[in-house]
């Protein structure tokens, strides 16, 4: 209610760097490989420099690399990150803007620069 939200003090904490989202999730999903734990963090960062409804937070990267954990996913692959999306992104949209080609071409970048470094 906007009575409630003018009485309210607001803190914004931005997102973390990726080394910095690395080192969380390696705490948080410690059973994540290493290299996926970069391909996560990586497509996650990419996301957020695009113009979607909701952005994914930490806590989506964590729960993705959770799942995928679960999934026995070792490397990103179009087709998985097609059938999880549903774990990073909360609207349909959004889902749908990024599925298929885009998710393909962002994975591409990720993979391309993890190899490069």
């Amino acid at each position: 209610h906007d009575a409630l939200k003018r009485r309210c003090f607001y803190h914004w904490v931005d997102y973390p760097s990726a080394e910095r989202e690395l080192q969380i999730l390696k705490v948080k999903a410690p059973d994540a490989a290493e290299g996926l734990s970069r391909e996560v963090v990586g497509f996650v960062h990419r996301l957020r420099k695009m113009d979607l409804f909701k952005l994914p937070g930490v806590a989506e990267t964590i729960d993705w690399a959770h799942a995928l954990t679960q999934l026995d996913v070792m490397s990103l692959d179009p087709e998985t990150v097609n059938d999880t999306l549903g774990t990073l992104l909360k609207y349909q949209d959004d889902i749908a803007r990024i599925k298929g080609s885009e998710a393909e071409r962002l994975l591409t970048e990720v993979k391309a620069e993890i190899a490069a470094s």
